[in-house]
């Protein structure tokens, strides 16, 4: 991954980066900043998940003078903060389908215009985006565009959940605790050989993220020079360090399928109740209890067609 980062960072290549939450996607985009010409440049990051879907576009493009209720002035948007620099659109495949137009048209020209105006703005910025989820799912459900995917996946990057890189776990830590130390004003010079093991073993499920929040917790309770971390804080264990048995890889397996399945079933049901609506009061994320943005993106990962759902119009017969 590193050879990867190196290899990409010097050119202009837009760059999608893929992998679970909390896997350190923003790391990387920012250390392809960091190498590049544009290092001197602004890097803006912006999650497209945590902006409400009618203000993404203002955020992204920025908008003029009542171009809506509240718009008291003209506003620049993220991409004009960008130019001559790099922007990180983290969560890229929660942006609804208007978003990704303006989006293809800034990859493709180079431009785009505020909301509320018809002016085209020129812009150099390169472009790197991430998500957690199946992009190829979403495009083969309708939910992603199929010529954005393409314009964003020119250089991807996987990056690895900490379960399937666990060599990396004792260097990580090394880093981690020398870095919470610091921040509290102790010295801890040792880390104890069984807190590794303990580490290396739990299937992280959180991934560098819970790793931090771990390291960080323990170094503040720590009252000496030697790390450790208190094994109750990692429940799933190894079966060498807990003394449970582990299922086998099969039954595993078919929790897991056995769990889709009844996902899907409990997805159907409420568009087939809601007649194929997702979002608002009577659509099918509000009656199964989830953010409508979560249920769009698991239609797309089980590949459920919503179309099937709606109800068509009644036909007038002729007279």
């Amino acid at each position: 991954m590193i050879l990867q980062i190196d290899k990409v960072a010097p050119t202009d290549s837009t760059v999608l980066i893929s992998g679970e939450t909390g896997t350190g996607k923003e790391l990387i985009a920012s250390a392809i900043h960091k190498r590049s010409k544009r290092s001197a440049k602004a890097f803006i990051r912006v999650n497209c998940a945590a902006i409400p879907p009618s203000l993404i576009a203002s955020e992204l493009f920025g908008h003029e003078k009542g171009a809506f209720t509240g718009a008291l002035q003209r506003r620049a948007g993220r991409f004009e903060s960008a130019d001559g620099g790099t922007i990180f659109l983290d969560e890229i495949g929660e942006l609804s389908p208007e978003v990704q137009i303006a989006l293809l048209r800034v990859l493709q020209e180079r431009e785009f215009e505020r909301v509320g105006s018809s002016q085209p703005i020129s812009v150099d910025v390169r472009v790197l985006a991430a998500t957690n989820r199946h992009l190829e799912a979403a495009v083969s459900a309708g939910a992603f565009r199929e010529d954005l995917f393409y314009r964003l996946n020119v250089f991807p990057i996987r990056v690895p959940s900490l379960r399937e890189r666990k060599d990396d776990i004792p260097l990580l830590v090394e880093y981690l605790v020398e870095r919470y130390a610091k921040r509290a004003g102790k010295r801890i010079s040792h880390i104890k050989k069984k807190t590794l093991d303990l580490l290396q073993a739990y299937d992280w499920p959180g991934n560098v993220r819970e790793l931090q929040n771990v390291v960080e917790r323990a170094v503040i309770l720590c009252d000496e020079e030697t790390f450790s971390v208190d094994e109750t804080w990692l429940p799933r264990k190894s079966n060498q360090l807990s003394g449970r048995p582990v299922p086998r890889t099969g039954t595993l397996t078919e929790d897991k399928r056995e769990f889709v399945h009844r996902e899907r079933k409990a997805i159907e049901a409420a568009l087939a109740e809601c007649q194929g609506r997702v979002s608002g009061r009577r659509g099918a994320a509000a009656k199964l209890g989830i953010p409508h943005q979560t249920l769009e993106s698991k239609i797309a990962s089980l590949g459920i067609d919503k179309r099937q759902f709606k109800v068509p119009p009644l036909r007038r017969e002729s007279a």
